[in-house]
């Protein structure tokens, strides 16, 4: 007790605490502790609140569930509706941009003013809206919104400024687009049709007006009800009866005949000169059965009937339409061009395709040149002009999603070589048989911004692989792809993998990235617990991939009785650990041997080939131990200076020498302490009636085996525990009182991968699911956890008891890009338990905080509540976390650092974060020859040093006396595989950014900067002194903590599981960002929300989609240079010449006037209480309300003039061509009278 309490006395400088045991310097933002700051460290900082401002700058992709298309001809930009209520608009490579509706309704259709700078959306709450195309960022101009009909239909024709509505009622309304009002003029359902007919015609499906006769409109209903409307008569020209439901129709250019798809499977052809009955009806793809009749098809959704200059026959493209007897054929792209059917089969159902032209007249022949295919989770763009219909390249990053993305990274500032070698190498691998054609979306224009820098972006996915995408001036662009399966064996048919009850679906699914762009040294953590390195070469290798096998399984007991402590060892002195893990002893025959000391995967052993690019070096695998899977790893970090490599779990840490492929350190968390450990947690030895078995790892000569007793009897029953228990409750059995310590990632998984998936999820998962929606399965209704019965004897019994109630078998591997948990943002408090426990799940290990335990938010009886509930003190609570032996190690990272308060240099080490709010400084002895670092071994010894916060530690950062940010050291990048030159033999070269480098800075020590999910402290390196506190937040907790430069200074910025995103100026930690941003609504955000130097984040926004925030001042005002535009001035392409005599004898379709007809003045105001008109806020609407006075008008006044002579100048172009026609005309008529004048009457 006495040496308990020495330990406590000697952390006090660096964690104070009052006699209830809150911090005493921790409610106030920044403020000084009582160590006093030494009088040499001034340091002055640059940041304030104006240096920070946060905004989205551009959103990568695949839409998200899209639902609508649309295309400008002129302006050849193409916009896509999500169900979110998102719009998409997408030009040339550069131009892409992201806007979003405020209400959120889903898109149902889209509609261009084509060459007009403007889009109409019709949305799901039945409101339509323009949006100004004109501006960097579109803005919403007008809305209107309809009360008493839903919409389902819009048709804008060209050049036109009314809009065609069509309605859930059958009813067609007529808007304005310029004013965004209903006109007067209405085509009601009940006088379209005849008076003779006794049913609804259904829902408007389709409005087009008649190529040939504007003033004709046709309108389609859903019951195959079809009605040529005169607008200038206001009366049916024709009614057609059809019996099988119309879906869609497409003009000829002709505007003689037009077509219609049809709910059955076929295509009708309709002729205006006899619409009795269709001149022709084809079924694509029915076969004619033996009984004469055609076998049923699936319905043709949309179908696209265009002409060609070059072929007399016209392309028919449709899709659907497939018979029903055919099961399992994926959905297809039908392209009929004369006799000629070409069928093309897509990879997810077709939501909406169309068909680009060259002309925007829909009388002119049509010319089309390519088809886009909007795909449920992928977008593809047909070659027309191509006989085998190749498809184009896409330029846009559109396949992020092609495996579910687990986990994201982002580098900024990398080293300006890297991304030209990565896109080299990855150029070799680039697929083949694309469109030699350019793309045809090229639209807008864009160019690279003054403020730009290399920026890298990796995204680990559930298949294994790697993906490096070039992120410079916000835009994505693939670079090269690293497959992690092909380090393994592949399984032999029938054969069921090792780690198949480990994780059933995808087991080598991403689960961490640590990359070092300097020495290009890459590693990557797996679901399967393996831990994968990775050298970068030019030059392709024959090599053999080492493997290490790591015992990293800590059996501690989490609570000790009084009986069962009395015959515990208890070690004080870690120093008698052997480093180095000895092979396995032989075991016993039991029914769990087979899978004792075994990895879930099985590593090439064999001489393998490897291609330029990223080459295996090194796999550390943990192993199964007693019949249990090894806990997933959660912390990772490499330095390649060092050569080393650490990773833990929450059953311990360990170290890997990477250059002499040794481990070095395998420990439990508990041993790490030794006699420091500040709560005197014990272990427990194992039972007597069993054989002793290995524990963490093996030990040399002095070793005792620290296995544990899993359960007291076969027929114990697994108990849903507390996260802790009090001593005082003894109406239970001890051996029944247990946490629930299990580390399943669930990556999680949605129908991304596939339609026919299932999320499942454990059942402890599942009870917190449950609490946060409001309810919770009390312990009696599901006393198994672990998702499994209760077995009361038999073998299988003492099986499942020993695995404890928190330690499912079955881990099924799910995608952290795609769950969507609805959590409860408002009421934070309630459901933080159950919430914590979720994202720290998906983290990849079950973490306990000593400052969580005060709270129950289970909805047990009052006896449970009341023992699982202490106050905050940390002086009571070291009752409880003496039994919490499972302390996982959160956060890892390799520094020059101090590791005791008298060393007077730094000295590698290697920092490392517990659940439970502590830091460890491990120093590290590395030989500084680069000969007897390849021979002498590295020299780990743990120490006595300790810094204590409130919650898991998740990040450390080291500022130097000065208040700058210290690098990692390095080793430059050397290719290995090169060809050898005699004259400079290849030596390593360490970059050493240590403070150690300067005699004075060495004095001076560092700054260590330390956070965690409720707190932040800034220490004085060596004497550990705690200069600076901040208490984050006391309703939520830090789901990603990064130390940061921006603005040529350093900040920690933080997102907390509220939504907010916050600042905090080192070294004092003011408060300078605080904005709630981002309510988070689902896991995935959790799991890849990260930040990087410049003032920029990312997050998986959507399963397909990666947002990209900046939160610097800087970077916001510089994201307007660094946007493409949308809109630029194109000439409207001239109509064809239809020639004097055609023009003359071909009616008046010119010469329509929809104002004179729909116009206030002809067809009155439409009816308010129909449609509610909405100005908008953030365009030209919000501008004309906001400016007001003289600048207002002069502005209107100038926009006015200069309309006035734009009209002008086209009278004038009109004028003139009049006059030409008039001149040729003449002529004509005079070489016709001189010809004839001289004729007499009977000579004609």
């Amino acid at each position: 007790m006495k040496k308990f309490r020495k330990v406590l006395d000697g952390l006090t400088t660096s964690s104070p605490v009052n006699p209830s045991g809150s911090s005493s310097c921790g409610s106030a933002a920044g403020t000084p502790s009582a160590a006093q700051t030494p009088r040499e460290l001034e340091i002055q900082e640059t940041l304030t609140s104006e240096h920070f401002q946060i905004c989205k700058t551009v959103r990568h992709g695949f839409t998200y569930q899209p639902t609508a298309l649309a295309f400008d001809p002129v302006q050849k930009i193409l916009a896509i509706g999500s169900r979110s209520g998102g719009v998409r608009l997408l030009g040339r490579p550069g131009v892409d941009c992201y806007c979003l509706h405020e209400t959120g309704a889903a898109v149902l259709q889209l509609q261009f003013l084509i060459n007009e700078g403007a889009l109409v959306t019709a949305c799901a709450d039945d409101t339509l809206h323009l949006w100004n195309l004109r501006q960097r960022r579109p803005a919403v101009l007008h809305s209107l919104k309809f009360n008493r009909e839903r919409i389902t239909f819009c048709h804008l024709p060209f050049q036109s400024k009314w809009l065609y509505v069509g309605t859930e009622r059958g009813n067609t309304h007529i808007v304005n687009i310029e004013s965004f009002v209903l006109s007067g003029y209405v085509i009601m359902w009940n006088k379209a049709i005849e008076l003779s007919t006794k049913t609804h015609p259904g829902p408007v499906v389709h409005l087009s007006d008649s190529p040939k006769d504007e003033g004709k409109l046709l309108i389609g209903f859903e019951s195959g009800t079809i009605i040529m409307w005169d607008l200038r008569a206001k009366r049916a020209d024709f009614r057609i009866y059809y019996d099988e439901a119309i879906h869609s129709a497409s003009w000829h250019h002709d505007g003689r005949q037009f077509m219609c798809s049809h709910s059955d499977g076929s295509l009708s052809m309709w002729n205006l000169r006899n619409t009795a009955k269709p001149f022709q009806v084809t079924f694509p793809h029915g076969k004619t059965q033996r009984d004469g009749r055609k076998e049923s098809c699936k319905p043709i959704l949309k179908v696209e009937y265009k002409t060609s200059r070059n072929s007399s026959e016209a392309f028919v493209i449709f899709s659907g339409g497939l018979s029903y007897d055919k099961a399992g054929r994926r959905p297809t792209l039908t392209i009929m061009h004369g006799k000629a059917i070409t069928v093309l089969e897509m990879d997810y159902p077709i939501v909406d395709f169309m068909v680009l032209c060259d002309t925007p007249y829909l009388n002119e022949i049509q010319e089309p040149y390519a088809v886009v295919v909007l795909l449920e989770k992928d977008f593809v763009v047909v070659d027309l002009t191509q006989s085998n219909f190749p498809i184009f390249e896409n330029p846009y990053p559109m396949d992020i999603h092609e495996s579910p993305v687990t986990c994201t990274a982002y580098f900024a500032d990398c080293p300006p070589d890297i991304i030209p070698i990565l896109y080299s190498i990855g150029a070799k691998h680039k697929k083949t048989g694309y469109s030699h054609k350019e793309w045809p979306l090229s639209g807008g224009t864009w160019t690279v911004g003054s403020q730009a820098y290399p920026e890298i972006i990796i995204t680990g996915h559930a298949d294994g692989s790697i993906k490096f995408w070039d992120a410079t001036a916000i835009t994505l662009q693939m670079l090269y792809k690293l497959k992690t399966s092909k380090v393994f064996e592949k399984p032999k048919t029938g054969e069921v993998g090792r780690g198949a009850e480990l994780v059933e679906d995808d087991p080598f699914a991403i689960q961490m990235i640590s990359w070092c762009p300097q020495s290009r040294i890459f590693c990557v953590v797996g679901i399967s617990t393996h831990v994968i390195l990775y050298r970068f070469s030019k030059h392709d290798a024959n090599t053999t991939i080492t493997s290490l096998e790591v015992r990293l399984q800590c059996d501690m007991e989490d609570v000790i009785s009084p009986s069962d402590t009395e015959n515990t060892p208890y070690f004080s002195d870690p120093s008698s650990h052997s480093p180095q893990p000895q092979p396995p002893s032989p075991r016993s025959s039991t029914p769990d041997s087979v899978r004792d000391s075994i990895p879930c995967l099985k590593v090439k052993n064999r001489m393998i080939r490897m291609p330029p690019g990223y080459q295996a070096e090194l796999v550390v695998q943990l192993l199964w131990v007693d019949g249990e899977p090894p806990q997933q790893i959660s912390s990772l970090d490499l330095n390649s200076a060092y050569g080393l490599l650490a990773f833990g779990n929450c059953n311990g840490v360990a170290v890997v020498d990477y250059l002499q492929k040794t481990v070095l350190l395998c420990m439990s968390t508990l041993e790490l302490y030794g006699s420091a450990d500040p709560f005197q947690r014990l272990t427990r030895s194992p039972r007597k009636n069993r054989q002793s078995t290995t524990g963490l790892t093996e030990l040399s000569d002095n070793q005792v085996s620290l296995d544990l007793e899993r359960s007291k009897s076969p027929t114990s029953a697994p108990y849903t525990p507390s996260l802790h228990n009090d001593p005082r409750g003894t109406g239970e059995p001890v051996s029944n009182l247990r946490s629930c310590h299990y580390s399943p990632v669930f990556y999680l998984l949605d129908n991304v991968k596939g339609p026919g998936r299932k999320l499942s999820l454990p059942t402890d998962l599942k009870t917190d699911l449950d609490h946060v929606n409001g309810h919770c399965t009390s312990p009696t209704s599901q006393p198994c956890p672990s998702g499994r019965g209760r077995v009361p004897g038999g073998l299988e019994g003492p099986r499942l008891a020993r695995r404890g109630p928190g330690r499912p078998p079955f881990r099924k591997a799910q995608s952290a890009a795609c769950m969507e948990v609805s959590l409860p943002v408002s009421s934070l408090t309630e459901g933080y338990s159950s919430r914590r426990a979720m994202l720290q799940q998906l983290h990849g290990v079950s973490m306990y905080s000593h400052d969580e335990h005060h709270t129950t938010t289970y909805s047990w009886s009052e006896r449970e509540s009341r023992e699982n509930s202490f106050s905050r003190s940390r002086s009571s609570s070291v009752s409880s976390i003496d039994k919490e032996t499972k302390e996982a190690v959160t956060t890892l990272q390799f520094a020059e650092s101090y590791s005791r308060k008298s060393d007077t240099l730094p000295t590698p080490c290697l920092w490392v974060g517990t659940s439970l709010g502590l830091a460890l400084i491990i120093p590290l002895s590395i030989p500084t020859d680069e000969q007897e670092r390849q021979e002498d071994p590295v020299t780990v010894a743990p120490t006595a040093t300790v810094l204590m916060l409130k919650g898991s530690v998740l990040r450390f950062g080291f500022l130097d006396c000065g208040g700058a940010l210290i690098l990692n050291p390095y080793e430059v990048w050397r290719d290995q595989h090169a060809p050898e030159e005699p004259d400079r033999p290849r030596k390593r070269k360490l970059v050493n950014f240590s403070p150690s480098s300067s005699q004075e800075a060495s004095g001076d020590g560092h700054l260590a900067v330390v956070c965690s999910e409720r707190q932040a402290k800034v220490f004085l390196m060596p004497s550990q002194a705690c200069l600076y506190v901040h208490n984050i937040t006391e309703s939520s907790f830090v789901l990603r903590a990064d130390v940061v430069s921006v603005c040529n200074s350093v900040c920690l910025a933080i997102f907390c599981a509220n939504g907010h995103i916050m600042t905090l100026s080192l070294p004092s930690l003011r408060p300078l960002l605080d904005v709630n941003y981002l309510p988070l609504t689902d896991m995935r955000i959790a799991r890849t929300f990260c930040f990087t130097n410049g003032g920029q984040a990312l997050y998986l926004c959507s399963p397909t989609e990666i947002q990209r925030i900046a939160y610097s001042q800087e970077m916001c005002d510089n994201l307007q240079e660094m946007l493409g535009e949308l809109f630029t001035p194109i000439e409207t392409p001239e109509a064809q010449n239809r020639g004097f005599l055609k023009g003359f004898f071909g009616g008046n379709a010119q010469t329509f006037d929809r104002e004179e007809l729909f116009g206030e003045a002809a067809a009155g105001k439409g009816s308010r209480s129909l449609a509610q008109h909405i100005p908008g806020q953030g365009g030209m609407e919000g501008m004309k309300a906001a400016a007001g006075g003289v600048v207002g008008e002069l502005a209107r006044a100038r926009i006015a003039l200069d309309e006035r002579g734009q009209r002008l100048g086209e009278l004038e172009e009109r004028t003139a061509l009049m006059m030409t026609s008039a001149e040729t005309f003449s002529k004509h008529a005079h070489e016709l009278m001189l010809k004839c004048k001289d004729k007499k009457w009977y000579q004609f």
